[in-house]
């Protein structure tokens, strides 16, 4: 897979901090990664657009966790739904990096 291409939602509760995992999420050339900050928004946006892999980030409970990827498996079995906890950009590359691997 071309990493560059990769495609990524990300999910989070925090503007802020979502403002910055978009940034860094889209620093790689060639990436279309979204950022969401509503259940809705990302069930709205796995429906409209085929992404590899959804980045749960802060502000996310473990039964919202739970609800979410039901919800994001049901429309597309193949996605990648990762936890991101926080910490640097590099720490977010090995994140994905890592779940590329075990895929």
């Amino acid at each position: 897979m071309n990493l560059s291409a990769l495609r990524i939602l990300g999910v989070g509760r925090n503007k802020e901090i979502m403002d910055v995992i978009y940034r860094l999420l889209n620093t790689p050339e060639g990436r279309a990664c979204k950022v969401v900050l509503s259940t809705e928004e990302a069930v709205a946006a796995v429906k409209a657009t085929s992404y590899h892999m959804v980045l749960l980030c802060g502000g996310i409970t473990p039964v919202e966790e739970n609800d979410l990827r039901t919800q994001l498996l049901a429309i597309d079995n193949n996605l990648i739904i990762i936890r991101h906890y926080g910490g640097g950009s590099g720490l977010l590359e090995n994140e994905i990096m890592q779940a590329l691997a075990n895929r």
